[in-house]
């Protein structure tokens, strides 16, 4: 259980650490593991590495624990159990911070055992209130696209020689000699580009991704498309800080809910009007689809070409992957194929979280493929190539 919590922090992009996790259920262990107050300043001590971390710690914990008064009840006593069994059930809310007025019984984890449960259901099989609970975690979520170094420079300690610092230093002191000073290359993440399939075979994905892109927007510079009959750029109305007011904008936004699909033309408008002008130029695109094509898939296929030679990566997402016996036969999904560099699963919350962790280059494990749509191994000089 907490270690499907330290997970849902990594997806919130908390950078806890394998040390820190360690750091963490030490402090669990040392205090009272069965009273939620004690778990919550546990982690707080020890997983957030900075100020920006707290807020998302809290939602994530407030997410993956249930709300701040949600507490089970002291359960009965065992004779001396090997190892340690967390029951939880709900019990009446109080309002006050965690840890007010908490009994001394084991942790507050009324949503823990069904959040690890959630993370691995496939979203389209999720009753009204696990699309709550599901709702509150992808809130948490942040999408960092990978690092590049940039063409500006910062002071550093190591580094090449900066001639104009190091000589400005000299005529201070009047030309007695100084330290030299150096600076170094500013690491930027790569711009994230979201094209988000709304149409009628993906109705019961669509609520799920577009939170994600909501959350990927409001983290950093990600840019957010609908396609289906029609591409809508919806990045302003996802850029709200409330959920459910950015998804009530992107539904008066976006005119084609439900409809058909005509990937081909979409991602071809994508490249004239904004991919060829710049979004696309060593970004990272992550399409999530199915891959169901209602125009020339021909077309779709030529278009992938072109936004495979503008990216940086290509990344293809598709919900109907995990399920049994599942092939790339349909035809826009086989013409797009082979313009990928990485095409990974897209129905789960725990499939959401790899994707995340695809996109900022930290799953070297990824599925790649090459030549006409075959399954390959992660390719160490496509990074390298690619500028």
């Amino acid at each position: 259980m907490l270690l499907g919590f330290v997970r849902a922090l990594r997806a919130a992009g908390v950078e806890a650490s394998t040390e820190r996790l360690h750091a963490f259920l030490r402090a669990v262990a040392a205090l009272r593991p069965g009273v939620r107050a004690d778990v919550f300043w546990a982690g707080r001590a020890t997983l957030c590495g900075g100020h920006d971390d707290l807020e998302r710690y809290e939602r994530v914990f407030a997410a993956y624990f249930g709300s701040a008064g949600e507490r089970a009840p002291r359960p009965a006593r065992a004779a001396a159990p090997s190892r340690l069994r967390l029951v939880a059930r709900k019990a009446p809310v109080v309002a006050g911070m965690p840890g007010d007025g908490e009994p001394q019984g084991p942790p507050a984890a009324v949503l823990a055992g069904s959040a690890e449960v959630l993370r691995h259901r496939d979203v389209a099989t999720l009753d009204a209130a696990e699309r709550a609970q599901l709702r509150c975690l992808l809130a948490a979520f942040a999408l960092e696209g990978q690092a590049r170094r940039s063409a500006r420079r910062r002071p550093a300690r190591r580094g090449e020689v900066d001639p104009r610092r190091t000589v400005r230093e000299l005529l201070r002191r009047g030309g007695e000699p100084a330290r030299l000073r150096r600076h170094a290359r500013v690491e930027r993440p790569r711009r994230v580009v979201l094209l988000v399939d709304v149409s009628g075979s993906m109705a019961p994905y669509a609520d799920a991704l577009l939170r994600f892109a909501h959350a990927a927007v409001r983290a950093g510079r990600t840019e957010a498309f609908t396609i289906g009959t029609r591409l809508t750029r919806v990045t302003r109305e996802l850029s709200h800080r409330d959920p459910d007011v950015a998804m009530a904008a992107v539904a008066a936004a976006v005119p084609d809910w439900r409809g058909g699909t005509r990937l081909g033309e979409l991602v071809r408008e994508f490249l004239n009007r904004w991919g060829q002008r710049g979004m696309a130029r060593g970004a990272i695109v992550v399409l999530l689809s199915d891959g169901w094509e209602r125009g020339d898939p021909e077309l779709l296929g030529r278009q992938m070409r072109r936004l495979h030679a503008l990216a940086h990566q290509v990344i293809w997402a598709n919900p109907r992957k995990a399920r049994p016996g599942y092939a790339p036969l349909a035809a826009g999904m086989a013409a797009a194929l082979p313009s990928v560099d990485a095409f990974v699963e897209g129905h789960s919350l725990a499939a959401l979280e790899r994707l995340a962790a695809v996109v900022r280059g930290a799953d070297a494990g990824a599925e790649r493929v090459t030549g006409a749509g075959r399954a390959a191994g992660p390719d160490p000089v496509r990074g390298a190539e690619r500028a």
